[in-house]
């Protein structure tokens, strides 16, 4: 009921508003180089770190505060951009477009969302549970590793 309930909302959204959702997604490497992943509460799996942009924000607010309420880290740089993800099927909740961030992180990691996030944890490339990311984040980590930029 519920699943079905989602589907109309969606369906009314899509037709009101007839434009994607813009977020951002983060890979986050700490000063030792590990990756931060979190691991979400509605599906379990892990994934990046990220969300929707607030009214009057932009991308670089939207980074720092998405990563403090998510991981409690702080942001110290944008490193750069790894790309930009519009498929509608990338995110099952409704199309969005995802700006995708490298950034230089530090603190201490805690769940600030925890509504959104059930944990959140540091990864070396070997340990990164590849394969079963939410979303598209196993592609948009495959692209980072791979060095490029990407409009997708």
């Amino acid at each position: 009921m519920l699943t079905r309930l989602w589907q109309i909302g969606k369906t009314v959204l899509g037709l009101l508003l007839r434009h994607p959702v813009t977020g951002v997604s983060l890979i986050p490497i700490l000063p030792d180089g590990r990756f931060v992943l979190v691991q979400r509460r509605d599906t379990g799996q892990w994934g990046l770190p990220g969300g929707l942009v607030d009214w009057g924000e932009t991308i670089e607010k939207t980074a720092e505060r998405e990563l403090q309420e998510e991981t409690g880290l702080n942001l110290v740089a944008i490193e750069g951009l790894v790309g930009v993800y519009s498929a509608p099927e990338r995110d099952p909740r409704t199309h969005s477009i995802c700006i995708f961030l490298a950034v230089k992180a530090s603190g201490p990691m805690t769940v600030g969302d925890t509504a959104e996030i059930q944990d959140v944890a540091a990864f070396t490339r070997e340990q990164l549970p590849l394969g079963n990311l939410a979303h598209d984040h196993d592609r948009q980590l495959q692209d980072f590793f791979a060095g490029k930029t990407i409009i997708a």
